[in-house]
C-alpha cells in the first residue's frame, strides 16, 4: 500500500457537491492499494500514518505524531497511486488494487486509525471527489508499505 501524507489545516471531501468528510488540523492521507497488499500492509500503514513525527512540538521540532496533537484524519482512496507512467504517455494501472480488494484493505486501513483514536473522515470509495487541502508547512511525505521510497 502506499500513502501520500499531508501536514494540514483543514481538509474537505466533496462528491457532487455534498460534502462528505471534513477535519480540521491533522492529516490528509491519499491511500492507493497495490494487487499483492494484504492485511499486513494495511496494519502496517495506519499504524506509520498515526505515528509518524511530523507535528512540531514546542520548540518548533517535528517531533509530535498526529496521535500527539490530538489531530483528525482525512483518508482518500486513490488508486492512481499505483499509476505506472515510465513507457509512454499515458498511465497504466495494473499494479491497482481491484476494488473488492482496495476497498477492503482500505478500510482495514480506516479501521486502524480508528482503533488507535483518531478521529477519521473518509471520502466514498470508487467515486470523483474534490478534495480541498490546507496544505501546513507545506508538509507532504510518500509511505509504502513494500519500503521502495
Amino acid at each position: 500500500m502506499r500513502a501520500v501524507i499531508q501536514r494540514v489545516l483543514s481538509g474537505r471531501v466533496t462528491v457532487d457537491n455534498v460534502e462528505r468528510g471534513k477535519i480540521g488540523s491533522g492529516l490528509v492521507v491519499l491511500v492507493g492499494v497495490d494487487t499483492s497488499d494484504t492485511s499486513h500492509d494495511a496494519i502496517y500503514l495506519a499504524d506509520k500514518t498515526a505515528n509518524l513525527r511530523i507535528f512540531d512540538d514546542q520548540d518548533g521540532k517535528m517531533n509530535l505524531s498526529c496521535l500527539d496533537v490530538s489531530g483528525e484524519v482525512l483518508a482518500i482512496s486513490q488508486f492512481t497511486l499505483y499509476g505506472d507512467c515510465r513507457k509512454g504517455r499515458r498511465p497504466n494501472f495494473l499494479n491497482a488494487a481491484p476494488p473488492d480488494l482496495a476497498l477492503a484493505l482500505y478500510h482495514e486501513y480506516v479501521n486502524r486509525l480508528k482503533e488507535h483514536g483518531l478521529q477519521v473522515a473518509t471520502g466514498e470509495f470508487g467515486e470523483m471527489m474534490v478534495v480541498e487541502i490546507e496544505n501546513n508547512g507545506p508538509v507532504t511525505l510518500l509511505l509504502d508499505s513494500e519500503k521502495e521510497f
